[in-house]
């Protein structure tokens, strides 16, 4: 696969290297391949990569100048914009590091009842009603893994809010939660399902190809007035993490990005855990198997573009399962001024278009 077009490099005047945030997460790869590979430098960039524990943690510290830029959940930059639970503070976004890369991860113990999807996840919740709660985890309240936990749960009859309860659980506790029996369950990105199929405490019920395909997951996440007062920084940073990203879908690098992202620093988990979903095959515990690159897109079908309909596919999920705060309205614009695909076409000097995972989430592909 050919590299996207980059601006060309040039050194860039900066008083101190630009800190990334990133959670130990498999999609935080462009990333750190960007970092690892010499792209941030190549672009004239100083950068410095800091490990953070949990979602939140990132939103605030992109808010207090803690961080310049970071990894982070698309539906983040809307909620952060819109001052749910925080500071309203204008970020955007300029590019997209993945689409797709869940899945919903179930107990052994569910197994056990009889719960093999969504219908029979049902029937034990009507069954234990006066015995238990199921309690299960997303990795934020406004992400697109709550809209598709929501989505799965409301697709056999559940009712989210109030059939069963819902908690948030950083991404690398999700794991330890379910050992634990705390959580009944979690939707989140790998290397977390595949390290709970692995040591047969939990399976997948359902993957993103099966909710929402093509839906936009992690982003780069900026406050809006660095993307306008440190411009050029910015272009070289979403110039550099499309290179990665290219990178990053190569079939032939999967498992050496696997090897890269065990690293203690990175994710420190098993590299077989963690080229379960990248190079393949991802086991969902119980039989079936997804290649790969289908599991997770990082450049594929415009996975970067970060256009109005991937940030309209996330508002719209937030409105339907009432994941809003009450009286809070969605101002007219806000996909197109959050998800700023000018910017990545200025960055990358590539076509600008309708690409196909907008096509995907237009026809169906919305987990409704």
């Amino acid at each position: 696969m050919p590299s996207p077009k980059t601006r060309p490099s040039k050194p860039i005047a900066a008083s101190r290297a630009l800190r990334l945030g990133f959670i130990a997460l498999n999609d935080a790869a462009p990333l750190i391949v960007a970092q690892e590979m010499g792209f941030f430098q190549r672009h004239g960039l100083r950068t410095v990569l800091s490990r953070e524990v949990g979602w939140a943690t990132i939103r605030d510290k992109i808010i207090y100048h803690e961080l310049d830029a970071s990894h982070a959940l698309g539906a983040m930059v809307l909620s952060t914009t819109l001052g749910l639970s925080c500071p309203a503070t204008p970020c955007v976004t300029g590019f997209v590091m993945n689409t797709s890369g869940n899945a919903i991860t179930l107990s052994s113990e569910l197994w056990d009842l009889g719960v093999r999807d969504a219908s029979t996840m049902r029937d034990e919740i009507v069954r234990s009603r006066r015995e238990r709660d199921y309690v299960f985890a997303v990795v934020f309240a406004h992400s697109a893994q709550h809209i598709q936990l929501c989505d799965w749960l409301a697709s056999a009859g559940v009712n989210p809010q109030k059939d069963v309860r819902i908690v948030v659980v950083s991404p690398p506790q999700l794991f330890r939660n379910l050992v634990a029996h705390t959580i009944d369950g979690y939707c989140v990105g790998d290397p977390w399902n595949s390290l709970a199929v692995r040591e047969q405490m939990g399976w997948c019920p359902a993957t993103s190809l099966d909710l929402s395909p093509g839906h936009p997951e992690k982003v780069l996440m900026v406050r809006a007035d660095f993307a306008e007062r440190q411009a050029e920084e910015h272009l070289a940073l979403v110039a550099a993490l499309a290179e990665a990203a290219a990178l990053c879908d190569e079939p032939a690098y999967r498992f050496e990005l696997a090897h890269l992202l065990a690293r203690p620093e990175y994710l420190n988990v098993p590299e077989c855990v963690i080229a379960s979903s990248l190079a393949g095959p991802f086991e969902d515990g119980r039989g079936r198997t997804i290649e790969g690159a289908a599991f997770v897109q990082f450049h594929r079908d415009g996975a970067n573009d970060p256009t109005p309909a991937k940030a309209t596919w996330l508002i719209e999920g937030l409105v339907r399962h009432q994941l809003l705060p009450p009286g809070v309205t969605i101002p007219p614009g806000l996909a197109a001024q959050t998800f700023r695909s000018d910017l990545y076409h200025q960055a990358t000097g590539s076509f600008v278009g309708v690409d196909d995972s907008d096509r995907a989430l237009r026809s169906g592909g919305s987990g409704r």
